[in-house]
């Protein structure tokens, strides 16, 4: 997997509360939440490019707020997800 480095204010840093020693995994998890609430990816797409396990994710999703729109096509996107992973 190939990564980018993005800059970030120490004021966007505190006021999100990511961690300053290390914003980046607290940053994706935001920014993947913000892709499942906006309908562009599922839920498990979501937790896979965070680098986070599904329920873990889910637990995210729930403390914010974020309701967990999870039918039929979800599911079959999430099914593709868990095949391209286990090859």
């Amino acid at each position: 997997m190939k990564m980018v480095q993005v800059h970030l204010s120490e004021d966007l840093v505190a006021t999100a509360q990511l961690n300053p020693a290390n914003p980046s995994p607290d940053a994706a998890r935001l920014l993947a939440l913000e892709l499942f609430r906006e309908d562009k990816v599922s839920l498990g797409r979501a937790a896979e490019l965070c680098q986070t396990p599904v329920e873990a994710f889910m637990e995210f999703a729930g403390e914010r707020q974020v309701p967990l729109h999870y039918g039929s096509m979800e599911l079959e996107e999430d099914r593709r997800t868990m095949q391209r992973i286990q090859g």
